[in-house]
């Protein structure tokens, strides 16, 4: 029986909606670039999560069946995160991947009440890459302006290396139109890993869990080793898996272990 589709309101009015379901201490999960409730890869996650935690899994704005309020701000984002913590009972742990973990971190370093922290494979660039991210900004706000928005889809997912043969069988199958649907979104994950740096991550005094999968390219597991070492309070731990991803039997057991305090 599916979860019970409920809503909450942030700060600026925006509602968001959210799942939740199982029991124990709150797990908020925080969804990857183009992913939500409806096209997400925690689906089986959180059937081996939620014995263990009261798991809430929401649609972030702009995606799904969350409202959107412009203009776009990350604080806007993190304002989301802690009106679910508010809901959750005024503290959680969460767990984030890709850019959804950056956001994660955002929200840690602006005090939000995130008592353990887990992410997988976040993607945050150097120092003097700050410009071209900027620029990789500007480029898909450029596509969506003009109406491009299979093209704003396509020209994410090859910068962060996807490979080939995986792109191909998205493009062909239901993924693609979900992912075009929110398409708008993307500036808001760019916009996120842009406003991201080392002096962030260092203000960081949540205990975080840093994960990457062995089967990712060096330039993701690279970054996460990057970002387990800037944060004051981290552990880092690769995982057996495929290209920026780790089964759900084998990441379970390391969220479980990490997050309930072990």
């Amino acid at each position: 029986m599916a979860a019970e589709v409920e809503v909450v309101t942030s700060a600026d009015g925006t509602s968001i909606a959210y799942e939740r379901t199982g029991s124990g201490p709150a797990l908020i999960l925080v969804d990857a670039a183009l992913h939500y409730r409806a096209f997400s890869s925690f689906e089986g996650l959180i059937g081996l999560l939620k014995q263990h935690f009261t798991v809430f899994h929401y649609d972030r704005r702009g995606r799904g069946d969350s409202a959107d309020t412009p203009p776009y701000a990350v604080a806007r984002e993190v304002e989301d995160l802690a009106a679910l913590i508010d809901r959750a009972g005024g503290s959680a742990c969460v767990f984030g991947f890709s850019s959804g973990g950056l956001l994660a971190l955002h929200a840690a370093a602006g005090g939000t009440a995130i008592t353990r922290l887990a992410l997988l494979e976040p993607p945050i660039a150097t120092e003097d890459e700050r410009p071209a991210q900027a620029e990789f900004t500007a480029a898909i706000t450029r596509l969506l302006a003009a109406g491009q928005r299979s093209d704003a889809v396509d020209h994410v997912l090859r910068s962060v290396g996807l490979p080939e043969e995986m792109l191909a069988e998205m493009r062909d199958g239901p993924a693609w139109s979900a992912m075009e649907a929110v398409a708008h979104t993307l500036v808001y994950d760019s916009t996120i890993s842009e406003q991201m740096s080392y002096k962030l991550l260092a203000s960081v005094a949540v205990p975080t869990l840093v994960l990457d999968s062995r089967g990712s390219g060096s330039e993701l597991t690279g970054m996460a080793a990057t970002v387990a070492a800037r944060l004051p309070n981290a552990v880092h731990q690769s995982l057996p898996g495929q290209w920026h991803g780790v089964a759900d039997d084998v990441l379970a057991p390391a969220l479980r272990e990490f997050l309930a305090g072990a």
